[in-house]
């Protein structure tokens, strides 16, 4: 049952881009054929597909109603509407060391070094509700805390169980494979975001390449993306290496495969290479918020490919770690390595040194053009 919670203000969507963009073809998995084994059969055959060879896909009929999404939306629009002092009261201790939820303010890259042209991202992190996480967040935040709660463990229900069951059925594994290692009540990073990309003019945008976030991969298992119409998004294929929109879809979660299962599948399940680009001269105009909920494997997950026949068959027997020989690292050790670098305050783009640097023994990051 829904839980009572006080009043929220509408969240008013900006119509979308009437430009004709160059949009990627992408795998939509319909989960009401989740119910019956032909159904998860098919889902099954359409998850491989996605990533295999796209990387995103969308997810529909997934039992979240748009009233839901719409609320969390208004909650993020709210939180970001705060000020600046009140929002800064929560920025994560150990920020620069991989910490991340909590607050973590925009400005902390410089995107163009002679004009000295800051990112203007600012993310809010809320962790699991799960006993292992302090909850502390601005008065707006605490009094929905309940209504957050319901909604993270519904994507874990409605959403990532059916993906995970779905992807163990793909690799001929037992159903529950994946669901054991991404239970809600055990210790892992997963975390609900709202996220805002505030505007830059077409002159800055110009000055930066049009690129807010340069291509990257994400270094869970799933992220989930929310449809809101302010075109940014692109994907680099996987076969043909070229950058397209993914196109928001009514009534869908945007999902992309991320390193974790990267690395549990040998490289069979690809991570997504993804970046966030200046909109089209129609919403130009606009900011960005943006609604996600990163799936990661327990902390105490190990991160060595898993045994499947199909991975056996295909020979995506070794991750990066494993063919070099280094130890291969828990999700842990992964999630604030990674974070770490992600984080790493005042660099200048186009730093080699930070864009190629080897964030574990056996692992080199790379910064994607």
């Amino acid at each position: 049952m829904p839980v009572p919670v006080p009043e929220l203000g509408a969240f008013n969507y900006v119509p979308e881009t009437k430009e004709d963009l160059d949009w990627a073809d992408l795998v939509t998995l319909d989960l009401s054929l989740y119910g019956t084994p032909e159904g998860r059969k098919q889902l099954a055959k359409e998850l491989i597909e996605a990533v295999r060879h796209h990387g995103f896909f969308y997810v529909k009929n997934f039992n979240i109603s748009q009233e839901r999404v719409n609320r969390q939306f208004s909650l993020g629009k709210q939180f970001y509407d705060l000020p600046l002092d009140e929002k800064l009261k929560y920025v994560p201790e150990g920020l620069d060391n991989g910490a991340f939820n909590g607050y973590v303010p925009a400005g902390r890259r410089i995107l163009e070094p002679v004009s000295g042209l800051r990112d203007r991202i600012e993310i809010y992190n809320i962790p699991k509700f799960n006993g292992d996480f302090n909850h502390a967040h601005p008065q707006l935040v605490q009094q929905f805390l309940p209504e957050i709660e319901e909604f993270a463990r519904s994507l874990h229900s409605e959403v990532l169980d059916p993906l995970h069951v779905i992807l163990a059925i793909a690799l001929e594994l037992p159903e529950d494979y994946f669901t054991n290692i991404h239970k809600y009540d055990v210790k892992s990073e997963d975390h609900l975001r709202y996220m805002k990309y505030s505007k830059y003019t077409p002159e800055e945008n110009k000055k930066i390449g049009s690129q807010w976030v340069q291509g990257h991969t994400d270094l869970g298992s799933w992220t989930l993306l929310f449809r809101q119409p302010v075109a940014a998004l692109q994907i680099k294929g996987h076969a043909t290496g070229e950058w397209k929109w993914v196109k928001p879809q009514d009534g869908t979660i945007t999902v992309n495969a991320c390193d974790a299962l990267t690395f549990l599948t040998g490289g069979y399940v690809r991570s997504t290479i993804h970046r966030v680009v200046s909109p089209p001269k129609d919403q130009e105009h606009v900011d960005r918020l943006g609604l996600l909920y990163f799936s990661r494997p327990h902390n105490d997950v190990k991160l060595t490919t898993i045994k499947s026949p199909v991975l056996e068959r295909e020979g995506f027997t070794q991750n990066d770690f494993e063919r070099s020989g280094n130890p291969v690292p828990t999700m842990e050790e992964w999630t604030f390595a990674k974070q770490k670098w992600q984080r790493t305050k005042n660099i200048v783009r186009g730093d080699p040194k930070y864009e190629n640097a080897q964030i574990l023994p056996g692992f080199q990051e790379k910064v994607h053009a």
